[in-house]
This record gives structure tokens, sequence and C-alpha cells, in this order.
């Protein structure tokens, strides 16, 4: 679902807090007649007080207040309140981005306070909010749905046919889970079962295996949801920190998928947790190398790696289609198996038609080609000619 079409309510609630009153009127004032229900406070004391009486959908509050804080108001907030806070301040010396973003704001503002930038940004907030709310109600739906799978198992064989339909049903929704956190419309998705059910008949799997792959392998991600998003949509590139967090994608999708009845759902909790695993034993979570990783985790790997290349990304603009295929071959014993590299070079001209039939795919032109901050930090510009 793109965030962009997520529904906000009229007269959502904004608390405004700054120890400079005529900052407040302003900004009260502008976004009052933007069709917002506006209050404020002159310090942080004043803010606690009225979100006990208030509920909040976001507080825009000054760092650098008499008393406590606004980094310490925002703290307090996060660990009491279901509020988005945003952080304003003309110090960024002592105040960055990254450091407000990690203590829990959902965005930063400098000042002095540009009304137009800040009405944007507030929008932007209050999508990521509700779509978060939309998401949740999904999860309450996938809940109920698991339910009625556990209660239909006893009756296998007298109700195999709704059984299949609600597998399917599960599927969709766990899927659909995943995509909130991206505006990729779902493509992604299907491009990733069109190309690893490719890949899976060109290896001669058994047409059962093909089939449940194709249903699987787009709850690969499905971890995700648990991510952050401020650091899973983050530009720029990722702190070591911050790299961990989004690692357990992986066993958080694992762990939503585990102790599945359906072969399917079994398969899904093998891809979900085994599809960031390296064949040389460098990847995670398990460090697994060779035919140890599932073959499905090693199908599901080049796929998406391949899709990530050549997709805009929150850190990168998508990469020509021939220094996407460059890298998977330079990989190739290293990230992934020799065998299925093989397949997928043999096979790229359906892998191609597939890339073009799926979605509106960006034109990477080589001559204006820009490597990502994440792939020169880790060097792989340096293993990959771009000169053709």
């Amino acid at each position: 679902m793109d965030p962009s079409s997520v529904h906000i309510p009229e007269n959502v609630p904004i608390l405004v807090v700054d120890d400079e009153s005529a900052i407040t009127k302003m900004i009260t004032h502008t976004l009052n007649r933007s069709g917002y229900a506006c209050m404020s406070a002159g310090n942080a004391n004043e803010a606690l007080d009225l979100l006990t009486e208030n509920p909040f959908d976001v507080v825009i509050t000054d760092v650098r207040m008499p008393g406590m804080s606004g980094v310490d108001l925002l703290k307090t907030i996060k660990a009491k309140y279901n509020t988005d806070v945003m952080v304003m301040t003309g110090f960024t010396e002592e105040y960055d981005y990254e450091s407000v973003i990690m203590a829990g704001a959902s965005d930063f503002i400098h000042k002095p306070v540009s009304f137009r930038e800040l009405i944007i940004r507030l929008k932007r907030v209050l999508r990521l909010r509700y779509l978060m709310i939309d998401r949740e109600k999904i999860n309450r739906k996938l809940e109920e749905n698991i339910e009625q799978l556990v209660k239909y198992s006893s009756q296998l064989e007298s109700t195999h046919q709704d059984l299949q339909y609600a597998y399917l049903d599960t599927i969709n929704r766990l899927v659909a889970a995943t995509e909130y956190k991206d505006e990729d419309t779902g493509d992604h998705i299907v491009r990733i079962s069109r190309y690893c059910t490719l890949i899976a008949e060109k290896l001669g799997l058994p047409h059962e295996t093909v089939e449940l792959i194709k249903l699987a392998s787009p709850m690969h991600d499905i971890g995700k949801i648990g991510i952050p998003d401020h650091i899973l949509l983050k530009p720029d590139r990722l702190t070591k920190e911050e790299f961990d967090i989004v690692k357990t994608h992986t066993t958080i999708g694992a762990s939503i998928l585990e102790n599945a009845k359906a072969d399917v759902l079994k398969l899904s909790h093998e891809i979900a947790l085994n599809h960031h695993e390296k064949y040389n034993g460098n990847g995670y979570p398990g460090g697994l190398s060779g035919e140890d990783i599932p073959i499905s985790g090693r199908i599901v790997a080049i796929a998406d790696t391949f899709d990530a290349l050549t997709s805009t990304r929150p850190y990168k603009d998508p990469y020509p289609f021939d220094v996407a295929v460059d890298i998977i071959l330079s990989e190739k014993g290293q990230h992934f198996d020799p065998d299925i590299v093989d397949v997928f070079i043999g096979s790229i001209e359906e892998i191609g038609r597939i890339r073009e039939e799926v979605g509106r795919m960006e034109s990477a032109s080589l001559a204006d080609f820009m490597w990502s901050s994440r792939d020169i930090a880790s060097g792989l510009d340096k293993k990959i000619s771009t000169e053709r």
C-alpha cells in the first residue's frame, strides 16, 4: 500500500511546546488554519500536564527550554504515550539528526522554522502513524485467521478446500502487512515470486516444491513488520547498531511463522529465516554455508538481491541491469550458490522480461549511474567495473 494514500482524519490533535510564546502562537495559528486542532505549552511540565488529559497524535517540541529539555520530554512521552514527537532546534552543533531520531523522534526540524516544510514533514509523520494504525487492524484480522486455521486443522479431510482458501488468505494478509513498510505497490513481491519460480523450475525441482516456493517466497521479509520505520526507511548508511536491528527481521519472520501446520507456511518459515545466509558462511542469522542452507533460502537470496539492486530503495536509485548482473556474478560462490548463479545467468533473458512486465521499473542509465553510500562503504564499487 502506498503511504500517500493513507487517510488522515480531520482536526488531528497537535501539541506545540516552546518557551518562546511568539513561536508557539505562529505555529499554532498556521496549523489551525491548515485544519489541525492545535494546542500549545510553554515548557515540558505544561506539556505533560496537557498530555494526561488530551490524546495528542503529535507533539512538536523545541529542544532547549527552561527545566526539562525537549529531548528529555521526548523520552518521557515515548515511554508513557502512543504519541509521535517532532523535535525542532536551532542548536544543530549540539543536537544532530541521528541522535534525536535514535532517541525516538519521528522527525527533526531546524530553526528558524519554515511553515511550509513543517506542514510537509507533519503530513509525512501522520501518514506513517495512520499507516501503522491500519497495519495493526490487519494484524488483528490475521490473528483471527490463524485461530480459524487451528480450528479447521482437526477437520482436515472434510474441510480441505476451506483450509486452502484460508492458507492463501493468511499469506495475502501477511504479505500485505509487510508492504505497509514501503511505498512499493506490491510489485516487488510479485517479481520475487516469479523469479524464484523460474529458478526452481530450471533447477529441476519437483512440481510440488516449485508451487510451494511460488507461494511462500513473497513472505521472505515478513519480519520487517518488527523493524522501526526510522531505520528501515533511512536513506543514509546504517550504523552498526541499526544494521544489527535490521538483521533481526529474519528471526522475527521465523517467529511469526513457527509451528505452522500447512506446508506453504512451513516453507515460508524456512525462507524468512534463511534468505540472508551466504554460501561462504558469512551471512545471518545462523552463519550457515553451502548446502546447509536450505535450497529455498539460496534461491530467494539471489532473486531478492537482484530485485533490490534494480529497484529504487530509500538509500539508492535503481542500478543498471548489467551492473546488477555483474554484481551477482562477482558473488558466485561467495554470497550465492554457484549452481543457482549459473541457472540465473542462463535464464537472464527471461529474468529481464519478468522485470519489465511487473511494475513500472525505472530505466537506469549507465551514464548516470552512481554507487550508493552503503555499497561504497562495503567496497563493492571497487570489485565491479561499470565501464562498457
